[in-house]
This record gives structure tokens, C-alpha cells and sequence, in this order.
């Protein structure tokens, strides 16, 4: 059931494919920034939870206050 685009069908059609390349690369460009994304946050997170279990409380730093500049 193809359309009768006349002559221009080559040209419609190659839009098209070229059209559905374009957005299938995107949605893969987007699914591997996506995965990259969570594994470095996942890296993160992991080592936030080490550290804060590996201090235990005589061993965690005060709340020092910073002189203002002013």
C-alpha cells in the first residue's frame, strides 16, 4: 500500500530514511548518555556511603565556621 508520490518518490522517501536514521541515532546517542549517566552516579553514591560509614562519630569532622569576608 505504498502512496503514489510520482517524481518526486525518490527524494520523499529518501527524506524519510533519512529522517528515521537521524532519530534512531539520537535515541541510542540518548539510551548510552542515559547508561553512562546512572553508572557514574551509582560511582558516587557508593563512595558517599563508604565514607560515611567509615567515619564513625568521634572521628567526624566539626562543623568549623569560615571567617566572612566583609
Amino acid at each position: 500500500m505504498m502512496p503514489d508520490l510520482g517524481k518526486y518518490a525518490t527524494e520523499v522517501l529518501s527524506a524519510y530514511g533519512v529522517t528515521l536514521l537521524l532519530i534512531l541515532a539520537l535515541v541510542l546517542l540518548t539510551l548510552r548518555q542515559s547508561a553512562r549517566t546512572r553508572r557514574a552516579l551509582r560511582q558516587v553514591e557508593a563512595a558517599h556511603q563508604a565514607k560515611a560509614n567509615g567515619l564513625t562519630a568521634k572521628t567526624k569532622p566539626r562543623n568549623k565556621e569560615t571567617p566572612q569576608d566583609g
